[in-house]
């Protein structure tokens, strides 16, 4: 559309003899943007080389915070086995109930939510995440180090309660800020990296348990307060590093030339495919994200996949040192390391091949699928061989579909506070699922814990169901635009936006296409 025709706020339609296109809008360009010069003109190899750049300069202190913070978060199952349970009198619910504590700060009430997600989407946009993240980090260090000097029941769930609350803003704050970095279809391989580390957390959790476990009786502290310790101890340090080397937003990324951010900015703006993003935060992207479907089946979604992520990471070294395997305590933190190792290692591949395909949603299957497989194997009566496998099952599936699904949501939620509020709103509800698999297994139900196996494979049964229809509604959706594209073009019409009005419809432009 040209500079100064006059367009109202719905679209017009008007013959021409010609359709060159459907769709006309102002180009997107950062000529100006800061006192940024043009976007330059790079090589394949050149691209490939500032991506590089911003890789190792993003992702090893994002992997390095994520593998910290769920090692604090699940290294309580480990903590289990080493006296944790007998020395604070954890009998009955108290166990569960230490566990709930620290999930539902993670998760934030229904009541609440919609404050929550207005407030750490202002926080995500508004302050520096150089320093508001590495603080959070540094606050659950700390309070992951004091739970291993706790002497009571209560003390124990006092000191949950603060390590919920210092780390719950991490996931959404990273996933939102590495969106605002690389463009949609380069997002999933930079989240499988750092959530390789997260996945690894769990083998190497297990490991450093093992060592750790050897130090019990020292300074008059049983193991399980060592594992707390030294693990909170390691989250400290990994904090004081990322305030040093965190960086904001491309714009103001002193590593990068002014070339380079501007290509990066300008490259963002083109992965829009025209549409754009607004900058300016107004009520309405609040309640947009609240009120849109894919959000709101997204983190319904992302429930049936964090609970049996929560499931492994609370109660497989319990699962594994049952009478049903029989291992003793220090083999039974040495076997939950395998079944991480392989996650780790699948997580990064398949990452790497749903950018390569441009689609989300056969990995997110693919993982719900083998999960389901998992507890299946583990419910019947089959060998100690086989139900270990099944193990290995539910941790590769779980930790597959994870970081896949908020990408796939991120992909399909266009402008920076709707994107912003969204991720924050699937996680925070996905949380639910930790608090429902701390509630699913008791001590009663051991050694097989059937019912809480039968609870997780209900939850992930329900996501086999939406992921489908999820897909095929997007696919829908596409095929609808398509089809409405190529009849104004055999009309010869064409249909003219305002650059403002492409951005208030964001995801609903004519242009959009939903990643399958």
């Amino acid at each position: 559309m040209s500079e100064t025709t006059a367009v109202p706020s719905s679209p017009t339609e008007e013959k021409v003899d010609k359709a060159e296109t459907v769709l006309t809008v102002r180009s997107l360009s950062v000529d100006g943007h800061d006192g940024l010069p043009p976007p330059p003109i790079l090589t394949p190899e050149e691209e490939k080389k500032l991506w590089r750049k911003i890789d190792m300069r993003l992702i090893p202190i994002m992997t390095l915070l994520y593998l910290v913070s769920y090692i604090d978060r699940g290294n309580i199952g480990n903590a289990r086995l080493q006296g944790l349970l007998t020395q604070l009198d954890l009998d009955g619910q108290r166990y569960n109930i230490a566990l709930v504590s620290e999930q539902m700060l993670s998760s934030a009430s229904l009541r609440n939510l919609p404050r929550r997600l207005c407030s750490i989407c202002m926080v995500l946009k508004k302050f520096r995440p150089s320093r508001w993240i590495p603080g959070m980090a540094l606050a659950w260090g700390i309070a992951a180090t004091l739970t291993g000097l706790v002497k009571n029941y209560h003390q124990l769930v006092g000191v949950r309660i603060l390590l919920g609350s210092a780390e719950s803003g991490l996931s959404p704050g990273i996933y939102y800020r590495l969106s605002m970095w690389y463009p949609r279809h380069m997002l999933q391989w930079r989240f499988g990296l750092f959530w390789g580390g997260a996945t690894f957390s769990g083998a190497f959790s297990g490991l450093l348990s093992y060592g750790i476990s050897f130090m019990s009786g020292t300074a008059g502290l049983l193991g399980w307060s060592w594992i707390f310790i030294i693990e909170g101890l390691v989250t400290v340090a990994a904090a004081l590093l990322a305030f040093a080397v965190f960086v904001d937003l491309p714009d103001t990324a002193n590593f990068l030339t002014p070339e380079e951010r501007s290509f990066v900015i300008n490259r963002l703006n083109e992965d829009n495919s025209s549409v754009g993003e607004e900058e300016r935060f107004e009520f309405r992207h609040l309640t947009d994200a609240i009120l849109d479907w894919k959000i709101i089946v997204g983190s319904i979604t992302n429930i049936s996949i964090v609970s049996p992520i929560y499931a492994a990471a609370l109660f497989l070294p319990s699962i594994i040192n049952g009478s049903d395997f029989g291992f003793d305590p220090a083999l039974s933190q040495l076997l939950t390391v395998p079944p991480y190792v392989v996650a780790t290692v699948n997580v990064v591949l398949c990452s790497m091949y749903s950018d390569r395909i441009k689609m989300r949603s056969p990995f997110v299957l693919a993982g719900l699928v083998l999960t389901f497989i998992g507890f299946a194997i583990n419910v019947s009566n089959a060998s100690i061989g086989a139900k270990y496998f099944g193990v290995h099952l539910v941790v590769i599936g779980a930790y597959l579909s994870a970081p896949i699904v908020i990408s796939w949501l991120g992909n399909n939620t266009v402008g920076h506070y709707k994107r912003g509020i969204g991720i924050g709103m699937q996680v925070m509800v996905g949380n639910f699922g930790g608090l429902i698999a701390s509630n699913v297994y008791h001590v009663q139900d051991a050694p097989r814990y059937i019912p809480g196996h039968i609870a997780e494979m209900v939850l992930v049964g329900t996501g086999l169901v939406l992921v489908p229809l999820t897909a095929f509604a997007y696919s829908h959706g596409n095929k609808r635009r398509d089809a409405t594209q190529r009849d104004l073009q055999m009309r010869g019409m064409r249909v003219e936006y305002t650059e403002e009005d492409l951005k208030r419809m964001g995801d609903r432009a004519p242009e959009f296409r939903y990643t399958l």
